[in-house]
Order: structure tokens, then sequence, then C-alpha cells
């Protein structure tokens, strides 16, 4: 069995990302002021040969892919929420954003800030870095540094891993895509598009090579890095994107067949009351070493790991993004409904019925159609158990006329905001311990981590294989060994569709599915934001190029040599 034996990611091993990433931005879309910065670093130091010469320099570079992998989530406080709402399942809630927001031919235009940070975290930090990692292990006069062909194969391969998750969400989002898998000593000026297709063969090429070199799991120290089982995952939606059904079929199958993945089916790591459901979205149980031979591959979150600027962004911020602003909810008395814990309680709010982990802000709401129409054929379905949704709400300020009492939609809501963005149900996912000290008590962080891959999952994209190819009887076997873990009645072939598919993904990955990139990918997002956006705006304006996010106009416009294509339509 392969393993990584390496060191852990440090804050120290980030001095070296960071001067890794200075010498990794081979693609400028736009000039850099920061001469002064530049000239207060040692030259010698800056330069790839200097440091892609040992193990050590490949393990930093690696660090700081990782790093960057994280990234796309940990950047700033809503930008992941990009990915969400917008759907069928989220709507972007705030009232003072929410007009811009839900008017399509307004907020998605090639000004649009989560379309430049998309494209630039891409192609300006991930894939920069990992052509250096793939280049520089490949270099005649690296051979020496490797004990055998096994080594340095499965540091390519993490390489190629992180190109083609960067590659896929490209090709997701945007279509038609820039390649680069060489790297470059000057800038380019000339970009062309390749055709979308030739983006997900690029990925493809690179996971299959992943699947083959990358290690079977990795100690406790390195978790978070990529193992086989992450390649073989993302290689099936990649070939259920290249239309390749069978080659989907088989690297899900390599996966589901291997004994040391399973769905856990029985409870794990807690002793609070809960099912084996909530038990996966404990804090500590997301990755192998707490027992968990479900979970592929998660994002690790510390309360020292910082996102955007300064203290109050650090940690795990989807709490903020997913529960209802609970603090700021004033009842009809003019008294708060809720209030914070003191202190010195872990727990935050508490509230007399039940502990809230983690201050809500309200921003992305479940749509009705996550919140009750999935769930109308069994309401028991475990995944909305109590446990796993929060539908009830105790007032806990003993100030409040209504101290104790269930809030009551009819009785305690005043108009829509009440309901729209500070008291609704949400899915208990996202709650998790505050942190201890700090501005984290008060800015709604937790310290959980995030998972990217789960074994369900995996069950998902081979029914959706399975259906693609015509096999609904597999594809029904498939979503119904998720179902039968959740208690939920057994679908029969006759019912799978790809709706029907949707509809199980948004049961089973409710806050963790990125839902724009699987609707993109699907080629289903116009038709089922029209169908189930609350927001009249949004299904008024939403029109058929929007299937695609534009081309930055940053990126359009550094590239003096050749037009680069927007994409139709923007």
């Amino acid at each position: 069995m392969k393993t990584y034996k390496s060191k852990t990611y440090t804050k120290k091993s980030m001095k070296w990302f960071i001067l890794s990433l200075i010498m990794a931005t081979v693609l400028v879309f736009k000039s850099c002021n920061d001469d002064e910065l530049l000239v207060q670093v040692s030259k010698s130091d800056l330069t790839d040969d200097a440091v892609l010469n040992s193990k050590a320099g490949f393990n930093y570079y690696l660090s700081g892919l990782v790093y960057q992998f994280r990234d796309e989530w940990r950047a700033g406080d809503r930008d992941y929420w990009s990915q969400f709402w917008g759907t069928d399942m989220y709507n972007w809630i705030d009232p003072s954003e929410r007009p811009q927001r839900g008017d399509w031919a307004v907020n998605l235009t090639p000004e649009n800030s989560d379309c430049k940070r998309y494209w630039e975290w891409a192609y300006l930090k991930m894939i920069p870095m990992a052509n250096k990692v793939i280049y520089f292990a490949q270099k005649e006069s690296n051979n020496d540094i490797w004990e055998n062909e096994e080594e340095k194969n499965a540091i390519i391969a993490e390489g190629k891993f992180f190109r083609a998750w960067a590659y896929n969400i490209l090709a997701n989002l945007f279509g038609d895509a820039i390649i680069v898998e060489a790297t470059t000593p000057e800038p380019i000026y000339d970009f062309q598009r390749s055709p979308r297709i030739e983006v997900y063969e690029l990925a493809r090429k690179d996971l299959e090579f992943a699947s083959l070199w990358l290690p079977d799991e990795v100690d406790a120290s390195q978790e978070g890095r990529p193992v086989k089982a992450a390649a073989q995952h993302l290689l099936t939606e990649v070939c259920i994107s290249l239309g390749d059904y069978d080659a989907a079929i088989a690297s899900a199958t390599s996966l589901i067949d291997n004994p040391d993945y399973y769905l856990m089916t029985e409870r794990f790591g807690s002793s609070e009351p809960g099912d084996v459901f909530s038990d996966l979205f404990k804090e500590g149980n997301f990755n192998r070493s707490s027992g968990n031979n479900e979970s592929i591959l998660a994002w690790q979150i510390t309360e020292s790991v910082e996102g955007g600027s300064g203290t109050r962004n650090r940690g795990n911020n989807v709490v903020r993004g997913f529960a209802a602003f609970l603090v700021d909810y004033v009842g009809t008395d003019g008294k708060p409904g809720w209030i914070y814990a003191p202190a010195d309680n872990p727990a935050g709010l508490d509230t007399v019925g039940g502990e809230i982990r983690g201050r809500g802000a309200g921003f992305v709401r479940p749509s009705n159609y996550a919140l009750y129409d999935i769930w109308q054929d069994c309401w028991n379905d475990m995944r909305n158990s109590k446990y796993n949704m929060k539908r009830e709400f105790i007032f806990n300020n003993p100030e409040s006329s209504f101290y104790k009492q269930k809030f009551d939609p009819a009785l305690h809501a005043k108009n829509e905001k009440d309901t729209g963005r500070l008291v609704y149900s949400y899915s208990l996912k996202v709650e998790g311990p505050f942190f201890q000290g700090g501005e984290g008590d008060f800015k709604g962080r937790t310290t959980k981590d995030l998972y990217l891959m789960r074994l369900a999952e995996t069950y998902l994209l081979r029914a959706e294989a399975y259906y693609r190819k015509g096999d609904n009887a597999s594809a029904a076997a498939d979503i119904n060994k998720v179902r039968a873990r959740a208690n939920a009645p057994a679908a029969s072939a006759g019912e799978v569709t790809l709706d029907y598919i949707l509809d199980e993904r948004a049961r089973e990955l409710m806050t963790e599915e990125p839902r724009v990139r699987t609707l993109i990918r699907m080629n289903n997002l116009v038709e089922r934001v029209q169908k189930y956006d609350i927001d009249s705006v949004s299904r008024a304006t939403i029109k058929a190029h929007n299937k695609f996010w534009p081309i930055p106009q940053s990126a359009i416009d550094a590239n003096t040599g050749s037009i680069l294509k927007q994409n139709p339509g923007y």
C-alpha cells in the first residue's frame, strides 16, 4: 500500500508556499505594482530550480497546492457561496443585495467578481503551481532525488490531480477554457480558448494517471491531500461530462468495490443524541482517521486557518451563509428573540429546546424545493430528521415575551424578512462549535472540516452514468444504496430520471454539493432556476446564455496579443 509519510503543513512551510506562488504566476492578466515587495526578497530564493530539487522542496510546493486548493473556499467571506445560490436549491436572501444578485442580467456579467475570482484562482494559482510540480518532477537533473519510479510518479500524480480539479471547474463553469500544460518563463498575451471537450480530456488524462499513482491512504498528519479514491471519484464525473459512461461506471466501480470504502450505516464518533447521518457531520468525524470509511477527501479546518482578511474570517464560515440570522430577529414585543449564550459556553447560542452551534447570517436561504418539495414522498427520511434539519426554534431571551415558546410564523413574523432571512429551516450540517476565543465567538465561524467527496456521491454519480447509458435498473440500485441508509423507500427503475437523481443529490448533499457546477455540468441550470427559484426577478431574467458563466473582462482585456472570445450572450 502506498502511503504518504512526509511533513505536515505548518506555518513554516507557508513561507515556501508564498515564495513559490510568486514565481508560479505565469499567466498575467493584469499588471503588477508590487515591485517594492519583490526587491525585499532574495531573487535566489524565488527560483523554481532552487526549491524543486529535493523531496523537501517538492513537499513545500505540494503544501502550497493544498493551501491554494482550499483557497477556493477560504479566500473571502462569501466567495464560495457563489457555487450555491442562484440555483434550484438556494437563493441569495440578503435584502440589501438581493435585487442586484437576483437579476441575472445585472449580476452575471463579464465584470462579475465571482467569475473573475474563479478564473484567476485557477490560472494564477492552481494550474501554474501544478504545472511546475509536474515538470520539475520529471526533469532529468532531478532523477537522483527519487528512490524509485513509484515515488516520482506519486508526486506527479498529485500535481495532476490538482490540475485536473482546476480544469474540471473551469470547464463546468465557463465551457471552453485556456489549456496550459507547460511552464513558461515569460508572460503570454495571445491565449486562445480550447473546446470544452478538450479541457475535459486533459482532466481525464491527468486523473487516469493520478488513479494509478496516488497513494491508497495517507497518515493522519497528511489528511487533506488527495488519494487514489479521490482521483477515481473525480474521474467518474469527468467521464460523464465526456459522455463515456462505461468509463465512468468502471472508475466508480473500482472505488465502490474497494473494501476500505463503504457507506457508514452504524453510529460512530459521537455520544450525543443523533443518527448515523448526523454523525457524519460532527466535528472530528470528517476524516478517515476518525473511523469514517465513507470520507474520500475533505478540506482541513482549524481555528488558526485564515480566510479573507483578519481574525474575523478565520475558520469555517459556511454557517454564516446557510443558517438563519436568528440574533437579528426582534419580536413583535420589540425584544430580541434570541441572544448569545455566556462567553464561557462553547456551544454558542442556547435555544432552550436545543443548542444552536454557530451564528448564521442568513445570506443563502434554502429554497422551498430544498426545504419541502424533496421531502414530500418521505418526510421521515433520516436526512430530514431533527438531528439533520433545524425546523423548530425556541425563543431563548428571558426578556422576550415569548421566552421558551416555539417560533410560529403566523404569530411571531412581522414581515417577509423575518421568515425570509431571520428565521427559516436549514441543514444542521453547517453548525459546529464556536471558536473558544477571539472574534470567532461573535462572527459565526466554526472549526469543522468540509467534505469535498463522500462515497454516497460516488454512488449517485454511477447512478447518473447508468441512467445516461439506459440502464435504469442499475441506476435505481445505486440510488437505493444511499436511500437505504436514510431509511427511505426504495426507488423503482421507472422512477429514475435526471430530475430524480438531482432530487436525491439535493437530499444527500445539501450544503455540500456546489450546486451551480452540478447544474451547469448537467445542462439544466436555466431550466431548474425557472422552475424552482423563489425570486420572480431571477426566474424572469435568467436566459439561455446563462448556462455558462462569462469570461472575465479583465482576462479579455489583458490578452492583448489576440482576441480571447467571450461566451455567447455576454
